[in-house]
């Protein structure tokens, strides 16, 4: 064995103690950070990021110490060739392999787990941050500087209200943009369609396409197109944040009684509270409430919050008036110093006997929609073919054929199905 020189040891202790030095400078000036203005806090980088580069220097500096270090000695080229072991065949390799492999058998149990954490590692790889739509891009490059200052507008602000609770993805002035420009296109497809109908009469029957010869009376009939369009479109992009919040406040408020049983067994093993959302967000097993209490860990781990503040901040953001109020009281249980466990048992008890009471109203509901369903889908079709077949037998009023009142009667039926499968798929609750 050959023995390094002492003065590589001396170097690499010199730059280990260099290190150590410009790391305690790093972290004392990260801390006054906390109550520094802008003016400073940019000054306070600047020297953080110069000690950032003199680190990085004498890192560089460690692996050409280590190369120094030689604590084995090589065999010459003599003693290779007398210690050279002979070649192996394919089969005596394999047999060694065989016989090593039954040595070190690795159980099935281990061997699952293995294969649990390969295929999450590529679950996580599969997850990418989410790129603007081209729909989007376009909207903000034509209309992003205008919709700025609409933001601060109170015509937007209940609007802006409903898109920051909901998980579009968007800032008020990305969204305000893609309202502008949709509003923009309607117009252009509003005044072709206008000046479409303005020469050309739309008929069921052959020839589909008939030519318009009043023009001034075609015009006062379709006129409204121009303005109906465009509004249409603003509007229901103005109400879509509305309805995309209460569609979110649905799915969250189904999760979260189940949630909350699932919190109280964490909470009575005396867990800090923070973890409790942790665990819960990587089971993924609620998918809406899991972007909830993610928020709840970025307030705490990115902007640097307690965990009361980050319940109270969370609260105010949050689509679902059930899981701010689980907030605020847990910030308060918290601040009082009062058992979790508990706390969180009695809340899963009430909020499960509400989930219980709304699946009851809803059978209830259910009960009452068949009977009229049937009165109307069933009952009344019957009695309108029969007083249409009488109106024609007695040639009193329009008289219709019978393959027109078998149509009417279908589609009748197709419209009143439509409308109560729409009716009772929103009024269901969230699976």
């Amino acid at each position: 064995m050959i023995t390094p020189k002492k003065d590589t040891f001396a170097d690499l202790k010199k730059v280990i103690l260099t290190e150590k030095k410009i790391t305690d400078e790093m972290s004392t000036l990260l801390h006054q950070t906390t109550n520094a203005g802008w003016e400073e806090y940019e000054t306070i980088l600047s020297q953080v990021n110069s000690f950032k580069k003199r680190l990085k220097e004498e890192n560089s500096k460690i692996p050409e110490i280590l190369d120094q270090f030689n604590l084995t000695k090589g065999l010459h080229n003599k003693e290779i060739d007398e210690k050279k072991m002979p070649k192996k065949n394919f089969f005596q390799r394999a047999s060694e392999e065989t016989k090593m492999a039954k040595e070190f058998k690795i159980p099935r149990m281990e061997r699952n787990v293995v294969k649990r954490l390969e295929v999450k590692k590529k679950k996580a790889a599969k997850v990418g941050q989410k790129k603007p739509s081209i729909y989007a891009g376009i909207s903000s490059r034509l209309f992003s500087e205008y919709a700025r200052t609409l933001v601060g507008s109170k015509n937007f602000e209940g609007m802006i209200k409903d898109l920051l609770k909901t998980n579009l993805g968007l800032v008020p002035s990305a969204y305000i943009s893609i309202i502008l420009f949709s509003v923009v296109i309607s117009i252009g497809i509003a005044v072709l369609l206008f000046a479409f109908l303005l020469f050309f009469k739309v008929s069921l029957t052959a020839p589909f396409i008939i030519p318009v010869k009043d023009m001034l009376s075609r015009f006062l009939s379709i006129f409204w197109i121009l303005f109906a369009l465009p509004i249409i479109t603003y509007f229901s992009l103005y109400v879509y944040p509305s309805l995309e919040r209460k569609s979110l406040q649905a799915a969250i408020d189904q999760e979260l009684p189940f949630a909350t049983i699932n919190m109280s067994a964490i909470a009575g093993s005396k867990i800090e509270p923070t973890n409790i959302f942790n665990i819960i967000v990587s089971t993924g097993e609620y998918p809406h409430l899991k972007g909830q209490f993610t928020k709840v860990m970025n307030e705490i781990n990115i902007y640097g919050h307690d965990l009361v503040t980050a319940l109270i901040n969370s609260a105010d953001s949050c689509p679902s008036k059930k899981l701010a109020d689980l907030y605020n009281s847990l910030a308060t249980n918290i601040t009082s110093g009062g058992d979790l466990g508990q706390f969180f048992e009695k809340r899963s008890d009430t909020l499960l006997l509400d989930y219980r009471l709304e699946r009851e109203r809803y059978t209830r509901a259910s009960e009452t929609f068949i009977d009229v369903y049937i009165s109307i889908v069933i009952a009344a079709p019957m009695i309108l073919m029969l007083l249409l077949m009488m109106i024609q037998v007695s040639g009193l009023g329009v008289a219709l054929a019978p393959t027109t009142i078998s149509l009417i009667m279908i589609l009748g039926v197709a419209g009143v199905n439509f409308v109560f499968l729409m009716f009772l798929r929103l009024k269901q609750p969230a699976q």
